[in-house]
């Protein structure tokens, strides 16, 4: 983790376009980054960026790239609960916690830039304009909104049922009954949040029900096309 070589003023631009910032003029935005406490840090893919039970002292914004919110058990599978690209916030919905403790871990996709933004900073943008202040308990309901509905649609579905869902997308996406798999199985099963053997097994199933067909690098629908 490192300090990037530019500082805000490189991504004025962007942060004016967003909901959180639009309220802004841009010479007052700029004078409160530079009265107050912020940072701009690169981080690689797959370079980890909290750790599960971390204290969270920053609400962060993506400035470029993208990062995954994983859950890991005690087996060490790998839950990818969702995953926020550039412009969306982090951090919003525990900084000002009495519990401000990462739930889960943080991790960059690919090569991401993030801007830290540290609590006074925050307050004094809060005091400085009444729609920012709006747009961030927003940011906070939603998130928590988010992240809620995704870890009780992952609980209730089968494994089928999430084989069936990710088999869906790709089908209308790729508008093709042969879906090229551009991920390994392993790391599907970490996206469903279940065993790689547990998912092999589910696909061994629907095979032999005439269900699908697939190789290394593809899945076939054959008799489940009808049923997406």
């Amino acid at each position: 983790m490192g300090v990037v070589g530019i500082n805000i003023d490189n991504y004025m631009d962007a942060l004016l376009k967003t909901d959180l910032f639009s309220g802004f003029a841009r010479e007052d935005l700029q004078r409160l980054f530079a009265a107050h406490g912020y940072g701009i840090r690169e981080y690689a893919g797959g370079q980890l960026i909290y750790m599960q039970n971390e204290l969270c002292v920053s609400m962060d914004i993506i400035l470029a790239g993208r990062v995954s919110v994983q859950k890991i058990d005690e087996d060490g599978n790998i839950l990818r609960v969702a995953v926020f690209s550039g412009g969306e916030v982090l951090g919003a919905n525990l900084l000002f916690s009495r519990s401000n403790l990462y739930p889960m871990t943080i991790v960059a996709e690919g090569e991401t830039v993030i801007l830290h933004i540290y609590k006074e900073l925050i307050l004094r943008l809060g005091q400085s304009s009444s729609a920012f202040m709006a747009e961030l308990l927003a940011v906070v309901a939603n998130k928590t909104l988010l992240l809620t509905d995704k870890i009780h649609a992952l609980s209730l579905k089968t494994i089928r049922q999430q084989v069936c869902d990710f088999l869906q997308y790709e089908y209308y996406a790729q508008k093709s009954d042969v879906i090229e798999l551009k991920i390994s199985k392993k790391e599907l099963a970490q996206r469903l949040g279940v065993h790689r053997t547990s998912l092999s097994r589910e696909l061994n199933k629907m095979r032999r029900e005439g269900l699908i067909e697939y190789d290394a690098r593809s899945i076939t629908l054959k008799g489940l096309k009808g049923k997406l």
